[in-house]
């Protein structure tokens, strides 16, 4: 069994930003031109946009109803903060079930809705897609699984690739190019390696120096940690890219590889997921001096206190991805092109500013994200090389 850690909910105190005059230049770039018949609903800029925010309410689950509530709000405080674009923002609770998203989204489009915002969850968000794809709506899941991607359906949620890409090319960048892959054998697992050695083969100065794998649990981990490191070593790898989470393997990893003779000093710690969530993990001594990727942490400061200040509680960590979506709508609203919400108009090659850094859809559905790249030292976390603020920068 892995230990497990609870996330730290404490007040935040940051002074407030002014995300209204952030979300007002969101679009990063003038508009582009959007072409005519692409897929999507035309829409009126002149009066309200109805956009529909499927959340995981209605579940009977505490953990989904929180969820749920934070989104709604953050979308609120989103649509608050729109200058110079009017979204009508219509709630609807997806319940336990796929088939629940589907019915939602359905209901939602009847009613008029111009565009979905949400599903959390993979199922239910290509549930919801499949429901109105017919209809020529646009879906923007929470869900940061690329295997729903496509066709009417975008993720917004950070992806594996787009983090791998990140860190495989600072390391290449630093003399840390030749690179070991760490995974566990299990479907999340395996689409962390898949990740991590696609971005090795299209990164100039990045190498695969080998990959190891163990059984997801205590034992699996025990038994495969001397041939890891034994591989490490043999192989001249210069980082060990690891995907496994705090919730997981991360924890024992962190302590047995050292404690087999691996060099934490030759052979850089990187992680495919945030390191800082549950801020139990910056205390892990074998962590020390390692690299994970994370949005850009002023803009998140930002829209954590703001969202404190507004509802009195600290927002739920995917609560920022609402907060996005509405602000993206916004800004393609303002556009004043009626086909602004078309799947064209969405993969504008400039991208969005929103609390989380900048970030486009891609047109296979997937996104990209303006990622920073954090050490973690004495317990505490630095950032080594910050978030780019276009797409233009570092790590694009």
């Amino acid at each position: 069994m892995f230990a497990l850690f609870s996330p730290p909910r404490k007040p935040l105190t940051r002074p407030l930003a002014r995300i209204a005059a952030m979300v007002s230049a969101v679009w990063l770039a003038a508009c582009e031109p959007i072409p005519m018949g692409s897929t999507g609903p035309s829409i009126n800029t002149r009066a309200p946009v109805p956009v529909a925010l499927l959340v995981p309410g209605g579940t009977g689950n505490s953990g989904d109803e929180l969820i749920a509530r934070s989104l709604r709000q953050a979308a609120e405080l989103a649509v608050s903060d729109l200058q110079g674009a009017q979204i009508d923002l219509r709630v609807y609770d997806t319940g336990p079930s796929a088939a629940g998203a589907a019915s939602a989204a359905t209901r939602a489009v009847d009613e008029g809705a111009k565009i979905i915002l949400g599903p959390v969850y993979a199922e239910a968000a290509n549930a919801a897609g499949v429901a109105v794809a017919g209809r020529g709506v646009n879906v923007l899941s929470f869900s940061n699984n690329p295997d729903i991607a496509g066709g009417n359906v975008f993720v917004l949620g950070p992806t594996f690739p787009n983090t791998a890409n990140r860190l495989v090319s600072y390391a290449a960048r630093q003399g840390r190019g030749r690179i070991m892959v760490v995974h566990d054998r299990t479907a999340s697992g395996e689409a962390g390696r898949r990740a991590i050695e696609t971005a090795i083969a299209r990164t100039r100065g990045a190498s695969l120096a080998g990959t190891g794998s163990y059984d997801f649990s205590q034992q699996g981990v025990v038994a495969a940690v001397p041939n890891i490191v034994a591989n490490a070593q043999g192989s001249g790898a210069q980082a060990m890219f690891l995907t496994a989470d705090t919730a997981g393997a991360l924890p024992l990893l962190a302590q047995l590889l050292p404690e087999a003779g691996l060099d934490r000093e030759a052979v850089r710690f990187i992680g495919l997921t945030r390191w800082d969530i549950p801020q139990a993990t910056l205390a892990l001594p074998g962590l020390q001096g390692g690299w994970f990727a994370l949005p850009d942490p002023s803009l998140t400061r930002q829209f954590q206190s703001r969202y404190q200040a507004a509802f009195g509680e600290a927002p739920h960590p995917i609560a920022g991805l609402a907060y996005d979506g509405i602000a993206a709508i916004g800004a393609l609203v303002k556009s004043g092109n009626a086909n602004a919400l078309t799947t064209a108009g969405l993969t504008q090659g400039s991208g969005f500013v929103g609390v989380n850094g900048i970030f486009r859809l891609r047109a296979d559905g997937t996104n990209e994200r303006g990622l920073a790249v954090a050490q973690i030292r004495n317990n505490q976390v630095y950032v080594i090389d910050p978030a780019p603020r276009s797409f233009g920068g570092a790590g694009f």
